[in-house]
């Protein structure tokens, strides 16, 4: 469920280069504060994937609400 998850808020990620370096920047809307910033596309894209793998345990660690992707939905379910 998590890899799924990942790969499908990956494919709304949005690339762009930055005109006064030329790096590439990546975000995925919705996703606040996951971003990433690199020389290549191929490297910005892994980085923004490691960003949002560590926003997701973050965000569990503290028991805070994870966006909804394409119907994905993660939840935190107590342990009897």
């Amino acid at each position: 469920m998590l890899t799924e998850y990942i790969r499908t808020a990956m494919k709304k990620a949005k690339y762009e280069i930055l005109s006064d370096d030329n790096t590439f920047y990546g975000e995925i809307p919705g996703f606040d504060g996951v971003y990433a910033n690199a020389d290549t596309l191929e490297v910005c894209h892994n980085e923004l994937e490691e960003v949002l793998e560590e926003w997701i345990f973050f965000k569990i660690s503290r028991n805070l609400p994870l966006p909804i992707v394409e119907g994905i939905e993660l939840t935190i379910k107590e342990a009897i």
